[in-house]
């Protein structure tokens, strides 16, 4: 007979029972984060990215005139007759900006540029390439047009009183033409969630500093500050925190008196220097510490007062895995918008990946367009969740749900790209 250790489970087995799925963790986090109320009222530029508080409707028409979609002739339909060729006496220029002050009769047409109001009897543009001009000067134009050709009718983009912009929409680039098209200067917005972030771990060195033995370089706060940067929200760097109990309660305490959300990492496993369990059992509640995925099984979510927790593991790769597929739909949810899901695209796998049945691996992946335009992708070397040049090297994380057992090559896969949340 042959004696075994007992022994709990552990990030290297293919499953825990004390873990819960990523479905389940994303419910919970939906449940309990709550937008933030407050609101500031800015100028349009400065409201990319941020969420639209107020439903916008438009005060007016866009177009608010009929206009010409092209350079060209406009002219009344009437005056073309089936068949024939028509000559038509140009009676002058109708240009953008400025209203044509004359009636256009039958027989006459009026020189147009793009953006011009529609003169008055007329009804179609017919762009200039598809016209001839006479020895003496007359337009030809062919029979084979039709009324409300080449314009841009009052209200063919935004009638007055449409909704143009919902409540809740995080404003992008078009968002904002639309809006300057409205001639709206401000507009009111959520103010950005706060987000304080900090590491811990007495073995974190900062950067530029020459390395000593058993210590390494905080790498974490810098991938964390990347991330959080690119999206709307303000930053609070608290730095490293010693692996001390009241070290740890005192940088709680202050990050939920200033922050929506807290994002530590490191100190959230079952080692002796992890205080970040014990403090926030203290100070405020947990809902969840362990998610069935991998890299990043020992995720901790929970609340300190009015402010979100979520404590990473302190692996690099586990970091950024995480991030994206946790806290960003967090931070979604405190902005006031609803939670995203990342679009997953299939692709065919280049090279074996191995895999056991039990949670939801993230590899990373170089995706790329083969032969026939259809992605394929193959893993940036070694998947190691400290191992960050497999981020450094990847475009996207190969997503293998919880039953899967392993890939071939040539076998399809999900794949996510970083540009969801990057």
């Amino acid at each position: 007979m042959i004696n075994k250790i007992s022994s709990e489970p552990s990030c290297a087995d293919p499953f825990d029972p004390n873990s819960i799925g990523m479905a389940e963790a994303l419910d919970k986090i939906e449940q309990r984060v709550l937008p933030v109320h407050a609101c500031e009222r800015l100028p349009i530029r400065d409201c990319l990215g941020r969420v639209n508080n107020e439903e916008v409707k438009s005060p007016h028409n866009v177009p608010s005139q009929a206009n010409s979609a092209m350079d060209g002739y406009a002219l009344a339909i009437e005056s073309l007759h089936a068949g024939e060729i028509a000559e038509l006496r140009e009676i002058g220029t109708a240009f953008a900006g400025t209203a044509f002050g004359e009636r256009c009769g039958p027989g006459e047409c009026v020189r147009i540029m793009t953006g011009a109001l529609i003169p008055e009897g007329t009804d179609a543009v017919i762009m200039q390439e598809q016209v001839e001009i006479s020895d003496s000067g007359q337009i030809r134009v062919d029979s084979d047009h039709r009324v409300g050709e080449n314009i841009r009718q009052a209200g063919e983009d935004v009638q007055q009183g449409q909704i143009v912009i919902e409540a809740g929409a995080r404003l992008n680039p078009a968002d904002l033409g639309v809006l300057a098209s409205l001639g709206i200067a401000q507009l009111q917005v959520k103010r950005k969630p706060v987000v304080a972030f900090f590491s811990t771990g007495d073995e974190l060195m900062p950067v530029g500093e020459p390395l000593e033995p058993g210590k390494i370089y905080d790498s974490n706060r810098y991938s964390l500050f990347g991330m959080l940067s690119n999206l709307a929200v303000d930053i609070i760097d608290l730095g490293v925190v010693r692996d001390e109990p009241e070290a740890m309660r005192e940088v709680l305490t202050l990050a939920s008196s200033k922050a929506d959300l807290i994002i530590s990492t490191g100190g959230v496993s079952v080692g002796e220097a992890d205080f970040i369990k014990p403090a926030l059992a203290e100070l405020g509640t947990t809902e969840f510490w362990k998610i069935a995925i991998k890299p990043g099984r020992p995720l901790t979510f929970g609340q300190i007062d009015a402010s979100i927790f979520m404590g990473l593991p302190g692996n690099p790769v586990a970091v950024m895995v995480t991030f994206s597929q946790f806290v960003v739909p967090a931070i979604q949810l405190l902005a006031g918008t609803s939670l995203r899901r990342p679009a997953l695209f299939r692709a065919r796998a280049l090279e074996q990946m191995r895999k056991k049945p039990g949670r939801t691996e993230f590899q990373r992946g170089i995706a790329s367009l083969d032969e026939d335009n259809l992605w394929q992708v193959g893993k940036t070397g070694k998947q190691g969740s400290g191992i960050l040049t497999s981020m450094s090297r990847a475009n996207c994380f190969i997503v293998l749900p919880d039953d899967n057992a392993g890939v071939e090559p040539g076998d399809e896969v999900d794949i996510q790209f970083f540009d969801w949340f990057l």
